[in-house]
């Protein structure tokens, strides 16, 4: 599955513990990561910067369902039952 564009919820509902330059600490689950432009694209993509989680992560319809917000709500139920 290609990511939709803009969509982003890969990029806000999971917490991230690596470093991303702006947020050398990661990012909590829920908040934003502050890489993202207004559209919800990555400022770091194709950049060796960008987290290795981040570059490993790869869209599935099982996950990021049928639109943004089908994505943030099972990102973040993945993210609390992993927690």
């Amino acid at each position: 599955m290609e990511c939709r564009a803009g969509c982003a919820a890969c990029c806000i509902a999971p917490s991230i513990t690596s470093p991303i330059p702006g947020m050398p600490a990661g990012k909590p689950a829920g908040v934003a990561c502050v890489q993202l432009d207004e559209s919800g694209h990555c400022r770091l993509f194709g950049l060796p910067e960008r987290p290795r989680i981040c570059c490993e992560f790869q869209a599935t319809r099982a996950l990021c369902g049928e639109n943004r917000e089908q994505a943030l709500i099972r990102i973040a139920r993945l993210e609390r039952d992993t927690a």
